[in-house]
């Protein structure tokens, strides 16, 4: 279908984090905000992951921690 290479795709497996990481893709965490609506609370590289808990490293080597039961992480694909 047309057009479909440009939807966000939504990493939700550990292969989909292992794949992330080892190619460097760039990721967005995003959370529901009180309004129901998904809002993007960060976004970087994966640097670790676990089935808890998804490590994301930032353009500035900063990290932040993000719980996988109730953040959704997606990336574009190019």
């Amino acid at each position: 279908m047309k057009g479909l290479g440009l939807l966000p795709q939504t990493l939700v497996k550990n292969i989909d984090f292992f794949v992330a990481a080892l190619s460097q893709t760039f990721v967005s965490a995003l959370q529901l905000d009180p309004d129901g609506m998904y809002s993007q609370v960060g976004s970087g590289v994966v640097d670790k992951f676990s089935d808890e808990y998804v490590r994301l490293k930032r353009f500035d080597g900063s990290t932040s921690h993000y719980a996988r039961d109730i953040t959704k992480f997606q990336h574009n694909h190019a």
